[in-house]
């Protein structure tokens, strides 16, 4: 076999995306549509229940990936446990660049709050960042509440008694309003549901008195069960023209969880450039675009080098934080 040949195979079988393997002494490889395609379908692991906001994000862009790989991309729901499944799940997968799972905010707190044997920023082999979230605090709209002026004055009046409800305990929803908690001086009572259908049921009835959340709870407000109180963002939402930023009221927060997919430690740098290459084609179809904004989530893109510095540094952003409300794990 000449030195040509052994090299193209030396190198189709390094990125993980080969096709066919050579037959004998003096055999030619299979057409090398393989070398920039993968040869077989791809497992897209997503941290949240099918039927969400963020499933149905991740499988339009999972469908414009199938596009551009020119293989399925399939996606496969691992919801529960803060949105961390689908990268503890990479721990154990094979590098070959056939599994890659979302990296929700998360993950970042985990070591601070639970004993793991594996570390979120050098277990994992970061992508790319494909987008992050709108979130805000909503009453029912028959509440007394009518602004955050009003919110604060009752939990100020009331405290500990001024419920909300969130999707969970740890999570961007729920720890961003402990920190407004922790610099107005107040006090919530934070109350967590097994998910976003759940936690609507319970403040349309009237259950809690407020939810925190992402805007899954558009239509609501659209409808007028609910009424927004405010938003997370660096600036005011084009849907929610009327509900001020938290940066608005005062508080220098903004809070927009964003998120992306990695791959298992160890993954070839070529591969983890394909499947960047390829993901950032599928960002760039106007369907996805259009479901981002269907569901009021930001466009936040960063490459793999740009999205492994964020880790890191999100990383030691959030010990700060879980360390600030106490909620660090016992030595």
């Amino acid at each position: 076999m000449s030195d040509s040949i052994q090299n193209k195979r030396r190198s189709l079988i390094k990125v993980g995306l080969a096709a066919g393997a050579v037959a004998g002494t003096g055999a030619a490889p299979m057409p090398a549509r393989a070398v920039d395609s993968p040869s077989q379908p791809l497992h897209m692991q997503v941290a949240f229940p099918a039927g969400g906001p963020t499933d149905v994000v991740m499988r339009v862009l999972a469908d414009n990936a199938s596009k551009v790989f020119g293989q399925p991309v399939v996606v496969e729901n691992r919801p529960c446990a803060g949105g961390t499944l689908p990268a503890q799940a990479l721990q154990t997968a094979k590098p070959d660049g056939y599994t890659v799972g979302q990296t929700p905010l998360g993950i970042f707190r985990l070591p601070y709050t639970t004993k793991i044997t594996w570390d979120p920023v050098k277990d994992l082999s970061y992508i790319i960042c494909v987008t992050g979230y709108s979130f805000g605090i909503v009453v029912p709209t028959s509440s007394p509440i009518q602004t955050w002026a009003d919110y604060v004055a009752y939990a100020k009046a009331n405290p500990g008694k001024l419920s909300y409800g969130s999707t969970g305990t740890l999570i961007s929803p729920h720890l961003t309003v402990e920190d407004i908690a922790q610099r107005s001086g107040i006090m919530f009572n934070h109350i967590p549901y097994k998910g976003r259908t759940e936690l609507m049921q319970v403040v349309l009835g009237g259950h809690v008195i407020s939810a925190s959340d992402s805007t899954g709870f558009a239509p609501h407000v659209a409808s007028g069960k609910l009424r927004e109180l405010n938003t997370w963002g660096e600036k005011r939402l084009a849907k929610f023209p009327d509900a001020p930023t938290l940066k608005e009221l005062g508080l220098p927060i903004v809070q927009t969880s964003p998120y992306g997919l990695a791959a298992p430690k160890g993954t070839d740098p070529a591969i983890v450039k394909r499947l960047h290459d390829g993901f950032k084609q599928a960002m760039d179809m106007q369907s996805y675009h259009d479901v981002l904004a269907k569901y009021d989530q930001e466009l936040i893109y960063m490459n793999s080098a740009q999205y492994t510095k964020f880790a890191e540094e999100t990383f030691r952003r959030e010990k700060a934080l879980i360390e600030k409300l106490g909620l660090n794990k016992p030595a």
